[in-house]
């Protein structure tokens, strides 16, 4: 068992009846999603931040993992934390917005769902161009990681993406296509303007194929990791809302 990365501990807080499920992206760690976790813990909510199968250790960790093994690893957290509470909200960012919206899709009793800068919609060159660098032997490419606006910000991340569980990520998208009419939940959608990992546009494609007309919170001055970014408190404060009224 590889050691985790400073900063990307997974955290488990009991609170009140009101549970809070918060969902790491694609190479990230609980690092990324932690002023969101302590802020809803602060307001006396139970909250589950996990780390994600083969992520925060080494990045040779992840390299046999799949969005299977992630989801699988979310559906047993939500289980265990919607056994302890009354009502569940889930959060995520990028592909945490990906398991949001996949958890949705199968539990229409969860009180409510947010997802940041989700990766929803799939790419079709990407995902050839991947299964070319895999079919010549590789394994690994360098990373997108800290896209963040604010200066000195760093983020606790691999510096490389595992390529076949980048096209496990890939493939997945297309299938949650497919199941996006299933998501009947209350949804606020947080979209940062300028990001340069997930198109801004991606938002008008999960709400095009929701079931419900989610809310939208639009960044102006946060990239993709904007939980970590300028508009950190402008998240906190509407999530904090959203599950306030949906509560």
């Amino acid at each position: 068992m590889s050691t985790i990365l400073s900063g990307a501990e997974p955290a488990s807080v009991d609170g009140g009846p009101i549970g809070v499920l918060v969902l790491h992206g694609f190479t990230g760690t609980p690092h990324s999603m932690r002023p969101i976790a302590d802020a809803l813990a602060d307001s006396g909510h139970t909250v589950e931040l996990p780390l994600l199968p083969g992520h925060g250790t080494i990045v040779e960790d992840m390299i046999a993992t799949s969005f299977d093994d992630w989801a699988a690893h979310v559906e047993s957290v939500y289980r265990d934390l919607a056994a302890r509470v009354d009502r569940v909200f889930t959060i995520g960012l990028s592909m945490g917005g990906s398991l949001t919206l996949w958890l949705a899709a199968r539990h229409p009793e969860l009180a409510g769902i947010v997802t940041i800068n989700a990766a929803a919609v799939p790419d079709e060159d990407l995902a050839e161009g991947i299964e070319a660098f895999v079919a010549s032997g590789a394994e690994l490419m360098d990373a997108i990681r800290g896209d963040i606006s604010k200066p000195g910000t760093p983020e606790v991340a691999y510096d490389q993406t595992p390529l076949r569980p980048l096209l496990s990520l890939q493939k997945a998208l297309v299938e949650l296509e497919h199941t996006l009419a299933a998501v009947t939940v209350p949804t606020l959608l947080i979209t940062s303007e300028q990001d340069h990992v997930v198109p801004a546009e991606t938002r008008h494609y999960i709400a095009s194929r929701i079931a419900v007309d989610p809310e939208h919170l639009t960044l102006l001055d946060s990239y993709h990791v904007a939980t970590l970014d300028h508009d950190q408190e402008k998240i906190i404060e509407t999530i904090g809302d959203f599950i306030r009224r949906h509560a």
